[in-house]
């Protein structure tokens, strides 16, 4: 009796898994306008996300992540978009299985035509052999399935496609076609596909193993008396239950005497495994000649692969059965992928935190160097007491504030004092303090970053000589500076033009009350002087303030010195702003969408809706 069509337990035979139609339902033209049509369109959206989703992050499960998105795409092009789009297309059967399993032996035998390549080297099986009946050529010439792999034509002993495509992957490079046969002997409306060792030595001829049994409508498992019970085939044949996947196994070197001890376990691992209902062939121990195994040997399955070719019901039902079951299947993997997603956006927004918090920092160090006067020190003082006129002037701060008023009132209608020195230590006292906290700020912002993989993975594509300033740091800090003092200057020039201090502005000179105003600037109300430091600082603030105030008043001052102050620190947040916008152009150039989780969900979710929408009718 010819053994039934390959069944899931969770799919009743008979009917068919997607739209609740009946298994004879051939579906043998284009979608048309029907709920195929809502569901072609939903998954055409799934498969547009998830080829562009971007996960370059180096987290510690990325690996996995890539490897589900690439599984998606390829069953999603493989499979589900081009059966959907023609469920009347040849009914592709998988042939897969471990190394030396007698795959390509076993294709051979059926056809009884040498359209696959066998022998002892191992990887046995280099390239994908996709074998047809000459009349269903047209289905598979063109990129309908297996987009990816390009399309050649040859023998069994050709190397077609050259080293790095038809039989490069015993070299390690990955494979890129698929080589097409006809053969007679293969009933038309079944295709069979002779795929690369599940279990190869060569990582390429894997990943492309697994990728074409996702393409398959059956998948015809091969495996040997010695070999059933191996874990890497179960791995992949649990992923077939979980997609929904037909399965039929075939027992390949089977000696007469251990036939139905073998068999038994074996029937037992596929009920344990989720495949009670899988057809079992075997195929006795014996020696091939010419290649092929005797005809009587093969002759069951044959048998069952031609009723199954020519029967559309049962043919439909297979389809049908795979389809809804790799529909189903999105119902876990896209969320997973999405999980994906998440991971990566969550790591993205915490490096830019992390660069957030540095340069934060950094930005209250400037703000706080810029005008607690710390700047008053060294060089510029020892100019600001050229300036006024004398080193003794700090003395006498224990003294009344009037005589310190007095003092600038008396410096206004004195001599005009050179403004120039002054002016120049204050512009290399700034420089100094921005370029110093800017590189701590790129140092604390690498050094947080390369305590996170995902941070040193980005900053290990960078050279060395790039995670510092820019090189020309320095020409737009000096640059900076100087037009930030040009800026006060013109506002001194500008407060000064009114009758009332506008002689006392040219008794001084523009600049020399521009550098004053700088000295207080740098010395704020928020400079609280200690020990020695209060006649440094404080002395030097007040006698500025009341110079000023002598020429302007006081509230002219200190709007004045508010305006120049916000200046200074806007100007210098948007030099330092080019050197964090530096690395966090690496975050940028990392092409991380912190939204592709959510539609990753929402298009697993109209998936969703659409397959149950056709299942109700």
């Amino acid at each position: 009796m010819t053994p039934a069509p390959p069944s899931r337990p969770d799919a009743p035979a008979g009917r068919a898994a997607t739209g609740g139609a009946d298994a004879s339902d051939t579906g043998g033209t284009d979608t048309d306008g029907t709920d195929g049509d809502a569901l072609l369109v939903a998954l055409e959206g799934l498969r547009s996300d998830a080829a562009t989703l971007s996960l370059p992050l180096a987290l510690p499960d990325v690996r996995t992540g890539r490897e589900q998105r690439e599984a998606l795409v390829h069953q999603l092009d493989d499979y589900l978009l081009p059966r959907l789009r023609r469920l009347d297309a040849p009914l592709l059967a998988v042939v897969g299985g471990s190394t030396g399993a007698g795959k390509s032996t076993l294709v051979n035998s059926l056809l009884r035509v040498p359209v696959s390549r066998s022998g002892v080297l191992r990887p046995t099986t280099r390239s994908p052999v996709l074998v047809h009946h000459p009349d269903d050529a047209a289905w598979f010439d063109g990129d309908r399935v297996l987009p990816s792999l390009a399309r050649v034509t040859g023998v069994a002993g050709d190397r077609a496609g050259g080293a790095s495509g038809g039989d490069g992957g015993a070299g390690g490079q990955r494979i890129t076609t698929v080589r097409l046969a006809s053969a007679a002997g293969l009933p038309a409306g079944l295709a069979l596909l002779d795929a690369p060792d599940i279990d190869s030595v060569v990582e390429a001829n894997r990943e492309l193993a697994a990728q074409l049994l996702g393409a398959a409508d059956l998948w015809l498992f091969v495996t040997t008396a010695a070999r059933y019970a191996d874990a890497v085939p179960w791995d992949l044949l649990r992923t077939a239950v979980e997609r929904g996947t037909s399965v039929a196994v075939v027992l390949d070197r089977v000696p007469p005497q251990h036939l139905v001890e073998v068999r038994s376990d074996l029937a037992r691992m596929l009920r344990d495994g989720g495949l009670a209902g899988a057809p079992v062939f075997t195929v006795d121990e014996t020696h091939p000649v010419d290649g092929m195994l005797p005809v009587e040997t093969v002759a069951p399955l044959h048998g069952w692969l031609t009723s199954l070719a020519s029967d559309a019901r049962s043919r439909q039902a297979v389809v049908r059965r795979t389809l809804a079951g790799a529909v189903a299947s999105l119902r876990a993997r896209v969320p997973a992928l999405a999980a994906a997603a998440d991971a990566q956006a969550g790591e993205q927004a915490t490096l830019r935190a992390v660069l957030d918090e540095a340069w934060r920092a950094a930005d209250r160090q400037l703000e706080r160097g810029l005008t607690d006067g710390s700047l008053l020190r060294g060089e510029v003082l020892a100019r600001w007491q050229e300036f006024v006129g004398t080193g003794d002037l700090f003395r006498g701060l224990e003294s009344a504030v009037g005589r310190l008023r007095d003092r600038a009132v008396a410096l206004v209608r004195g001599r005009r004092p050179p403004a120039e020195p002054l002016g120049e230590a204050l512009q290399t006292g700034v420089a100094a303090l921005v370029r110093a906290q800017a590189e701590d700020a790129v140092e604390a912002s690498v050094a947080a970053w390369r305590e996170r993989p995902a941070g040193a993975d980005l900053l290990a594509s960078v050279p060395e000589h790039d995670l510092a300033l820019a090189p020309d740091f320095d020409d737009r800090l000096e640059r900076m500076v100087r037009d930030w003092q040009r800026a006060v200057l013109e506002l001194v020039r500008t407060e000064g033009q009114g009758r009332r201090s506008q002689a006392r502005v040219l008794s001084l000179g523009v600049n020399a009350l521009g550098v004053v105003l700088m000295v207080v600037v740098f010395a704020s109300t928020a400079f609280i002087p200690t020990g020695a430091e209060v006649g440094v600082g404080a002395g030097t603030a007040v006698v500025g303030q009341k110079l000023l105030e002598a020429v302007f008043g006081d509230q002219a001052v200190r709007a004045l010195a508010a305006r120049a102050r916000a200046d200074l620190v806007d100007r210098v947040e948007q030099l330092v702003a080019a050197e964090r916008a530096r690395l966090e152009a690496l975050l940028v150039a990392a092409g991380v969408d912190p939204d592709a989780g959510a539609r990753l969900r929402s298009r697993g979710a109209e998936v969703e809706v659409e397959a149950a929408a056709g299942a109700g009718r």
